[in-house]
């Protein structure tokens, strides 16, 4: 896979960074992103956090309204990608 290390995502992550509430992030991210782009990252989290509690594909489909193909495509991520998925919601789940 191609690297995408760059000063502009260093930019955007670096302001994500700064973000404290749960206020500040849909401030930010509504006038960043278009309502689309939130609603399918949005769907990919709730598709994650369905698979590590070892949900069917099926039952994700259904719930969340996601192509077998994002699903796969999270569930391919989760366990063979870089561990983003697991950090978050490893951290998510240890807060609550």
């Amino acid at each position: 896979m191609k690297n995408i290390n760059n000063e502009s995502l260093d930019n955007l992550f670096n302001a994500v960074l700064q973000l404290e509430t749960i206020e500040e992030c849909y401030s930010f991210f509504e006038d960043l992103c278009t309502i689309s782009e939130l609603k399918s990252m949005s769907q990919r989290m709730e598709v994650a956090l369905m698979l590590r509690d070892k949900k069917v594909y099926t039952d994700i489909a259904a719930k969340t309204g996601a192509s077998t193909a994002t699903i796969s495509r999270v569930n391919r991520c989760i366990n063979y990608g870089k561990d983003g998925y697991n950090l978050v919601i490893d951290r998510l789940r240890k807060d609550k």
